[in-house]
């Protein structure tokens, strides 16, 4: 599996990483209890071990689910970085067809509501 992009599922482990991109893009850093199923509903394209992009993923009580916080490995800078995310996104959608989900959007923004 040398040299090629393996997409599966996040982990308890890959979550530290995550947050690390987060702060190196300025982004704000989502605690667990925010994400879903405290941070392991998500996915992760990796080659070589090296991770390169993830994303969470919200499924709601509808045929809808949302596809959010998409955020990639600053470090990474080999060639077939766009291929990567491509191949995250669609292996997401092909999950999402799988659970009889018909539409999966994402949101380019985020707010906070305070009680």
């Amino acid at each position: 599996m040398e040299n090629k992009l393996v997409f599966r599922r996040l982990t308890e482990s890959d979550y530290n990483t995550i947050c690390e991109w987060w702060k190196w893009w300025r982004w704000p850093v989502m605690p667990k209890e925010s994400l879903p199923d405290n941070g392991k509903s998500g996915f992760i394209v990796e080659k070589n071990n090296i991770p390169i992009v993830c994303c969470f993923l919200f499924i709601t009580n509808s045929n809808w689910a949302k596809l959010e916080w998409v955020v990639s490995n600053p470090k990474y800078k080999e060639k077939d970085r766009k291929q990567a995310i491509e191949t995250l996104i669609t292996n997401v959608e092909i999950v999402c067809k799988s659970m009889g989900i018909k539409h999966m959007f994402s949101f380019d923004c985020s707010c906070a509501c305070n009680n």
